[in-house]
């Protein structure tokens, strides 16, 4: 494609639950408008932005896709990205830079917790919305259902413009309520045909229309509830600027496999969607932290925006970025914002799903990659070195579900590190870090299908053998009671000996990891010799009595015992304080600790009495309940962690994806006598 203006690029994000259509629908709108020469199929595994073989073999996007086409003389970026809810990270990414949004919904199921979500975060961007309701033609579809479902769920803002005339279930031909025509399809032709009897029903959707019209300004409002009627330059001048403006939801149908009205769309798409010169939205700051409001215009300095890394074996990095002003030119040298380094670009390119076509330049609005990027990672900001700014980022969840990664041979263990650094670039909401208690390494995200994802990664691209483990749980031991003990070291080898005597008192102390106190009356140990004893304590401390488990809360407290002058030492008496552990510290009732997360909750009403069940039977408590405003209760609850690995996985299924959670670790506690004896004895058999 050639070099467009800002006002003639559009970015769109293509966005809904898994399973309503995504894909299918970026294929058909390739195919209508003659960027393909031939429509793919989703369960063929030969769609443009479906590419990966991993996601071929699921049939389900793993990964945000770019494919461009031309419509009405506009550039059109098409954004398609996964719906599965795990891999909402993906969707953040893309809709960071888009100016607006289509949310397929299935024309059979309508919404879900996918469609919700993505309308959620499409309003925190600010981005202008579409809903494309999909799967016309299959006779068990229900549109004026999932239609009066989205009124009720968004409101009046929800607007019809496509609509379909149902005959014995199958849509017979489609309305587009604006223009006032209806057209069929039939053999890939598109013929324009009387408008139907539709009774009472068109009189409402035009109800509908002028409902949300009148949600596009104070004039409108004012006008329609004193009851004059709007004219038809009302109506679509109310429609085109509440759009732009993301106040008012269009509503377009179709089917996506048969290609039914996706024309219709293209054209809602040109008409009523903003272009990527709408930029009221980037503010960028400068090197000082001043504000910086950006013009989308090419003859600027450069700025682009680095969204997105993929790494592929026999190309190296490939950056996705969008320009934000300027130009990024081959043979052009730009400054990484992040670290300060210096970026020769090399190769640019357009994206059409895998293919790359290179060419001269990218312009300001325009969405594209670089290739072989050296400093550069998701996230950075790259510019011109004559204006330097820093643009937002894009915000990532939290992870809340964990894996212990077990490789098989344990050679490749730094090979594996370095290389699951390139794992978190391509997918910056996975975290790898090492538990230091543990000694295991650990990988998190957000929720079982996303480490299925990372599982597979790891093992096709970058040749591991792994698998992923429950992580150990670091438990922690403490003593109940206090012992008075004696540490004795005596050793002759000739010459000079090794003599140290030391009477400790071990007891149980608040919340304190270790405390050493000393109480020596008429000098019977030298103070040079007191910080020997307590690193001998702190050596000693890092192994339990019960199962080797780290020791807390424990309180040593040197109050007598010898020397000789000649034979103690440093090491004498760091020695006598570990004897005097190990002679003591089981007789002081030691137990087990567990630790506690934090939980803080976020369900609907509907599912509170589940959640507050579930979290009895993982031995947790409810500390406390608080209703939102959307219907949702927020419930903060303490659980073991030792009970709550899969709890992102409950929450998931047992809410159909609307439930969400954060955690934090809280604190340790005693843990039941019945199952500290079961880790106890768990831990004697693997021993």
């Amino acid at each position: 494609m050639n070099s467009y203006n800002a006002k003639d690029i559009l970015n769109i994000s293509i966005v809904g639950h898994s399973g309503s259509g995504k894909t299918s629908l970026a294929e058909s709108m390739l195919y209508v408008s003659d960027s393909i020469k031939k429509l793919g199929n989703v369960n063929a595994g030969n769609t443009v932005c479906d590419f990966e073989p991993y996601e071929i073999s699921k049939k389900s996007s793993i990964s945000t896709s770019i494919a461009q086409l031309k419509w009405k003389n506009k550039k059109i970026n098409l954004l398609d990205t996964p719906g599965l809810l795990d891999l909402e990270g993906e969707v953040r990414e893309a809709i960071r830079v888009s100016e607006s949004a289509i949310i397929t919904v299935d024309g059979k199921s309508g919404i879900h917790a996918g469609t919700e979500k993505v309308v959620k975060l499409a309003n925190q961007q600010g981005l202008s919305k579409i809903f494309f309701v999909n799967g016309i033609c299959d006779a068990s579809s229900r549109f004026y259902k999932v239609f009066e479902n989205l009124k009720a769920k968004f409101g009046p803002a929800v607007c019809p413009v496509v609509v379909p005339f149902i005959v014995d279930g199958k849509a017979e031909c489609y309305i587009n309520l604006l223009e006032y025509k209806a057209y069929s399809y039939s053999n890939g032709r598109t013929l324009e045909v009387p408008i139907p009897d539709m009774g009472n029903r068109l009189n409402g959707l035009r109800t509908a229309i002028y409902e949300s019209v009148a949600e596009s300004s104070e004039d409108m409002f004012d006008k329609y509830f004193s009851g004059d009627s709007f004219t038809p330059e009302e109506v679509m001048s109310g429609i085109s600027k509440g759009v732009k403006e993301g106040t008012i939801y269009p509503v377009f149908c179709g089917d996506a496999l048969s290609t039914y009205a996706i024309d219709q769309l293209l054209n809602g798409i040109a008409w009523l969607l903003p272009s990527a010169d709408n930029n009221s939205k980037e503010i960028a700051t400068d090197i000082n932290g001043n504000y910086v409001q950006l013009s989308i215009n090419k003859d600027a300095p450069s700025c682009a925006y680095i969204f997105k890394t993929v790494i592929e074996p026999f190309i190296g990095k490939i950056s996705y970025l969008k320009v934000m002003s300027g130009k990024i030119s081959k043979d052009s040298t730009l400054t990484n914002m992040t670290n300060g380094e210096n970026e020769k670009i090399n190769k640019v390119v357009n994206l059409m799903g895998k293919e790359q076509k290179e060419c001269d330049c990218l312009s300001a609005g325009d969405i594209g990659a670089i290739l072989k990027l050296q400093h550069s990672n998701t996230g950075d900001t790259i510019c011109s070195p004559i204006r330097k700014l820093i643009l937002e980022k894009a915000e990532y969840p939290d992870p809340c579900f964990s894996m212990a990664i077990h490789l098989n041979n344990h050679s490749d263990e730094d090979k594996l590190t370095q290389n699951l650094v390139k794992l978190t670039e391509e997918d910056p909401s996975l975290k790898i870090g090492n538990n230091d208690e543990t000694h295991e390494l650990i990988i998190s995200g957000l929720g079982e299908q996303h480490l299925d994802l990372a599982l597979n990664k790891i093992k096709s691209k970058l040749g591991f053998e792994i698998e992923f483990k429950n992580p150990k749980i670091p438990y922690r031991e403490t003593i109940r009671k206090s012992v008075k003990v004696q540490g004795r070291y005596k050793k002759q080898t000739g010459g000079h000996g090794q003599y140290g005597d030391v009477w400790i008192e071990f007891s149980p102390c608040e919340e304190n990891y270790f405390t050493f106190e000393e109480k020596i009356v008429g000098g019977s140990i030298p103070k040079g010799f007191f910080p020997a004893i307590e690193k001998g304590l702190l050596e000693s401390i890092k192994k339990g009595p019960l199962a080797g488990y780290p020791l807390v809360n424990v309180k040593a407290t040197l109050y007598d015992g010898s020397y000789h002058p000649v034979d103690s030492s440093e090491m004498s008496f760091k020695m006598a304080a570990s004897l005097a552990y190990k002679n003591g510290i089981s007789k002081a009732d030691p137990i087990l600790l567990e630790p506690i997360g934090k939980f803080t909750i976020n369900v609907n009403n509907n599912y509170t009495g589940d959640i507050i069940g579930e979290i009895a039977k993982r031995r947790g408590k409810v500390l406390g309940m608080d209703s939102a405003n959307d219907n949702t209760q927020i419930i903060d609850a303490e659980i073991p962690l030792a009970e709550a690995m899969d709890f992102s996985t409950f929450i998931q299924q047992i809410t159909q994806g609307y439930g969400n959670f954060k955690y934090i670790f809280s604190h340790y506690q005693d843990i039941p006598e019945n199952i500290s004896n079961k880790i106890l004895n768990l831990e004697y058999q693997n021993a």
